[in-house]
């Protein structure tokens, strides 16, 4: 399987991602620069976190017009699978392949902390091998993952199971207390109505080894990978 990182002018969790394809996965992978007019050849994007541009005007509102992401818009189309983590998941919002938007935290801070996910998905290209009683244990690192969607497209979330991720308690209990950042419904990530793009504001590749404090992120990735084994049978 060969991934593909996307990188722009400030990120800063590009090498993140990449060390953890080649390293833990032991898979192939490559970047791929913001100017960039074409993907070919990837089986997976990643658009990674950090503060793309500065994270002048709104994060990931200047990203979403570097040439790349038209790119990446097409391979979406086509049936390729996105990751956007962090930043990448506001660029995803911004660039609209994804639904919402993500607004200051209801703190008015920057929140770095280890954070626990429901899953509320599991039958997806990033969720099928983990199991549906699992809470995973991944951090945050942000200060704009305040996820909002209006009522309306709340409602078409929950209707097409396009909610992936809820932020819950240890014991997997989505409640006000357990949300870091105020976004709505506990929201952390949601996929199109494909199946295909998810966005997340925890960060799963920051959560691969035990070493780091939790392998839970792991799972995402080997998610993505089983899909991609069946899908070539």
């Amino acid at each position: 399987m060969k991934y593909g990182v996307v990188v722009f002018p400030g990120s800063t969790c590009d090498v993140d991602a990449y060390s953890l394809v080649k390293d833990v996965l032991k898979q192939s992978v490559e970047y791929i620069w913001h100017q960039e007019e074409k993907v070919t050849g990837f089986d997976c994007l990643i658009l990674p976190a950090g503060a793309s541009f500065g994270d002048y005007l709104r994060c990931g509102a200047l990203a979403r017009f570097s040439p790349v992401m038209k790119a990446v818009a097409d391979f979406a189309r086509q049936g390729g699978l996105v990751l956007g983590l962090g930043n990448g998941f506001q660029i995803l919002t911004e660039a609209g392949l994804l639904p919402g938007a993500l607004y200051r935290n209801t703190s008015l801070q920057f929140r770095c902390q280890d954070s626990y996910l429901k899953v509320e998905n599991c039958d997806t290209p990033f969720t099928r091998e983990i199991p549906p009683e699992q809470v995973l244990k991944i951090p945050i690192a942000h200060g704009q993952g305040n996820y909002y969607a209006d009522p309306e497209t709340l409602r078409q979330l929950k209707a097409n199971g396009q909610i992936i991720f809820r932020y819950a308690t240890a014991e997997g209990e989505v409640t006000p207390a357990a949300n870091p950042n105020g976004s709505v419904d506990n929201i952390a990530g949601v996929c199109n109505e494909s199946k295909n793009v998810l966005g997340m504001m925890p960060l799963p590749e920051r959560a691969s080894e035990a070493l780091l404090g939790s392998a839970d992120g792991k799972l995402i990735f080997t998610s993505i990978l089983k899909y991609w084994e069946e899908c070539r049978l």
